[in-house]
């Protein structure tokens, strides 16, 4: 990991373009909440996957056409769920869902690919989901990480959020074409087996949640899609280093390629977190954002100090966890670039991607 370059700039900023979707509350299946879409091309139109969540805080995935109006994207169609809870690793008797997708084209594969969390009886667990036509889904099963003896644990211990690929292949480790992924391990384990407290992986001494990025066989994918949920030399990218973040970070959409390297968007938490997955109450979720190596993605190069966008807006101050704004996706709608972002985790808004140099 590379520490933020204080003098270096990332040329771009967020401008709020409205509320494309909120949920439905006559819809027992929207009636807490939709937010944290992903997004896909199918046919020549963009399409939305949002999380909606029924009662007891039970999620699912599902599909919306976004209407777009004067090159802005204003609101949707409804078009039903294509990923439930319907696993057994994905529901328990106390919680279910499968809860925010990120959605990546990869043209190596020519296959779109859903990373999304299923909340089964072991808490939170990324799995991947792979589709031809962005309608059915077909499940590839939980991540699985390789064992690194240099990090002297086993990353298949923790909980991981926040999964998302690079949509092209990237030089990896060695220097050879790879797939990529973000992902955001957590190292607490007292959820899991009361006692257990923070463990961190060797060489980790700030224990707050981070981005990761780990390796994917481009060749072995190609040859097997299940390839892809086989992740290997994980290792750290960015921690919080700011005031917006100073709780904790995350990756958003994919990252998107621009002159400068990779752009990655991320959330970053300010506020006390206690132990397991609750916020505390004066949480607040902002975006930021930071540049990294086109050659070597594990590397930053810059990294904004203040968020792009923060709460102001009523529909992201309250709703079911209050101060959130959280981005998802980012899609180029003609010559602009629209990002998605859940507001408040109770809907969904659309701002533009500018660049100021």
């Amino acid at each position: 990991m590379t520490e933020p370059d204080t003098t270096a700039t990332v040329p771009y900023v967020l401008r709020r373009r409205g509320t494309l979707m909120t949920a439905d509350v006559s819809d027992p299946l929207e009636i807490e909440g939709v937010l944290n879409p992903g997004t896909a091309w199918s046919d020549g139109e963009l399409f939305l996957y949002p999380r909606i969540v029924a009662r007891a805080n039970v999620s699912r995935i599902a599909r919306a056409r976004v209407v777009v109006e004067d090159g802005v994207p204003v609101a949707v169609e409804r078009r039903g769920v294509v990923l439930a809870p319907d696993e057994g690793w994905e529901y328990g008797r106390r919680n279910a869902g499968v809860e925010d997708p990120r959605i990546t084209y990869l043209p190596p594969l020519g296959i779109h690919v859903m990373s999304y969390i299923a909340f089964g009886p072991f808490g939170p667990k990324p799995a991947l989901a792979v589709s031809h036509d962005t309608i059915s889904w077909r499940r590839l099963g939980p991540l699985r990480f390789a064992y690194q003896p240099e990090l002297d644990t086993d990353l298949n211990l923790y909980t991981n959020k926040d999964i998302v690929f690079f949509p092209e292949a990237v030089p990896g480790p060695d220097g050879e074409a790879r797939l990529a992924l973000l992902h955001r391990p957590l190292w607490d384990l007292d959820w899991l087996r009361p006692g257990e407290g923070v463990r961190p992986p060797a060489g980790v001494h700030d224990v707050r949640a981070s981005i990761w990025i780990g390796y994917v066989d481009l060749a072995a994918a190609k040859r097997d899609l299940t390839a892809l949920t086989y992740v290997e030399d994980s290792a750290l990218v960015a921690g919080p280093a700011f005031a917006f973040e100073s709780a904790k970070i995350g990756a958003g959409p994919p990252p998107l390629r621009v002159p400068e390297g990779w752009l990655l968007l991320h959330h970053g938490v300010a506020g006390q977190l206690p132990t397991g997955f609750s916020l505390a109450p004066g949480s607040r979720y902002a975006v930021g954002a930071m540049l990294l190596d086109a050659d070597d993605p594990r590397e930053v190069i810059a990294r904004t100090s203040e968020p792009l966008l923060e709460p102001e807006t009523p529909q992201e101050i309250h709703g079911t966890l209050s101060n959130v704004v959280f981005p998802t996706a980012i899609e180029k709608i003609g010559d602009r670039h629209f990002v998605f972002y859940g507001m408040a985790d109770s809907s969904i808004g659309v701002a533009e991607l500018l660049r100021t140099g």
